[in-house]
């Protein structure tokens, strides 16, 4: 048995891990976009590394872009395998993923603008928002903790891991000639608390661990000064300043854990009265209705706010835009207000429009709540210290507005969460651990405190590495 790391290796996205049998089965971790580096994205999302009609399966650990975003690309190519994941993954998927085709379409006519201008032809979108209605029908749903077969040999399961509604650690077991390999692969890796999901919980003892490292080198400030945090600069920007609070946010997870943390704090009578907060992304809006779904996947105290508030992504002052005029509106708005926007890394989405219309204004503050990778417009404005002027659009922007950051309301855990998270294995009956999705500075500093807690044999691929499994 083989395995080759083709996406997420020594970077941050692009999750894909080919494993290939003795038996000549195909199974495909994960189907993930790589993002956050313009056009040279577009090459890297193309070279894909592997003939998609040859894939029997793909397990997809969540419903993130950088996990799922090429499964359109896939089936596109000929791949009709199928999708195997947890129900909330799947219902996620239904509306990203044709959200994704639609970008595409729309980035590539923006892209073609500028190729006819230099004289070069046009170019055609990795997928369309059809493609990805299409591949939607190869998903098959399966319950946490139920083995789902895919042949005589090969059985999957999912154990919650805490990151995303519907996230799942995903547990191979594969029969070759009486041998029995299981192969753990945690996808993201949750917080010990989430605000709105169950902790992440403990996965069988695995042969093969492929594990992820994106905060592998930090440790996150604790909850209740992030809340207090958020509270302050709420009160700053919108009171004090009388300005506009623009927070980039992922559509899915983050958009609603915040908007949460608001409706707890409206609830409490902590809100600034009479100010205004928007949830201006389509998607988001879709995703909070499938949150509202999975009510089974929420933590205990999520459960005991709806005890008395039936609806804990909803309070007076709230609104929910979809409408594009709505959100152009929103630009010329001089009235302090607080605007939830896609994307979290600031490159694409509407929120790069506000923060275009934002930035040169000093009342304005712009907080960051995720991970921003390397090269977006996000990791430029977190630099240290703030740049003078950063490009949006093409046009360059003085930055007047303040620049802030919370960590703590990242999805994935610090170190010594992800390391917590695996002490349900023996690190001496683990044959070999793989670490992906980091940067390589990231996994290298991880890699020693794991073994500094006994884990030995660790391995860092390579893009486009094999490995055997014996």
């Amino acid at each position: 048995m083989k395995i080759k790391f083709i996406g997420a290796a020594q970077e941050v996205t692009g999750s894909k891990h080919l494993i290939t049998t003795d038996h000549g089965k195909k199974i495909l971790l994960d189907c993930g976009m790589f993002q956050g580096k313009g056009l040279e994205t577009d090459a890297a999302n193309r070279n894909i590394m592997v003939n998609p009609e040859e894939i029997d399966a793909i397990i997809l650990t969540h419903a993130h872009i950088d996990h799922c975003g090429l499964i359109p690309y896939f089936y596109k190519l000929g791949f009709r395998g199928q999708v195997i994941c947890t129900k909330a993954t799947e219902d996620l998927c239904s509306i990203m993923l044709p959200d994704s085709g639609f970008i595409q379409e729309n980035d590539m006519v923006w892209f073609n603008k500028k190729r006819r201008q230099q004289g070069l032809p046009a170019l055609q979108p990795i997928y369309t928002e059809k493609d990805a209605r299409a591949s939607l029908e190869l998903f098959v749903s399966v319950a946490y903790n139920r083995y789902f077969t895919i042949d005589n040999n090969i059985k999957v399961k999912f154990n919650n891991t805490g990151h995303l509604l519907g996230s799942g650690c995903a547990i191979l077991e594969i029969d070759e000639g009486g041998k029995m390999t299981r192969i753990a692969y945690t996808g993201d890796i949750g917080r010990e608390y989430n605000y709105l999901l169950r902790s992440p919980e403990p996965f069988p003892h695995c042969d093969y661990l492929i594990t992820e490292s994106t905060y592998g080198n930090r440790l996150h400030s604790d909850r209740e000064n992030a809340e207090q945090q958020l509270l302050e600069i709420i009160y700053h920007t919108c009171v004090e300043k009388r300005g506009k609070l623009i927070i980039p946010s992922f559509a899915v997870s983050r958009t609603q854990e915040i908007v949460y943390l608001l409706n707890n704090f409206y609830n409490e009578g902590k809100l600034p009265e009479k100010i205004p907060v928007y949830v201006d992304s389509p998607l988001a809006v879709n995703a909070t209705e499938i949150f509202r779904m999975h009510v089974d996947l929420f933590n205990d105290d999520v459960k005991d706010v709806i005890e008395y508030d039936p609806d804990p992504f909803g309070f007076n002052g709230l609104t929910f835009i979809r409408d594009i005029n709505q959100s152009k509106e929103l630009n010329a708005a001089k009235q302090p207000c607080i605007i939830i926007s896609a994307s979290g890394m600031m490159e694409a989405g509407r929120v790069k429009h506000h923060i275009a219309n934002s930035i040169e204004n000093p009342n304005n503050s712009i907080l960051a709540i995720g991970y921003c990778a390397p090269t977006t417009l996000g990791a430029k404005l977190l630099e240290k210290p703030t740049p003078a002027s950063v490009s949006i659009f093409g046009m360059e922007h003085p930055v007047k507005a303040e620049i802030f950051e919370i960590d703590a309301f990242s999805g994935h855990g610090d170190y010594k969460e992800m390391i917590h998270y695996l002490n349900c294995q023996d690190p001496s009956k683990v044959k070999k651990t793989f670490i992906v999705h980091g940067d390589l500075e990231a996994q290298e500093f991880y890699r020693r405190q794991l073994r500094k807690e006994g884990w030995d044999n660790i391995v860092i691929p390579e893009p486009g590495e094999e490995f055997e499994l014996k």
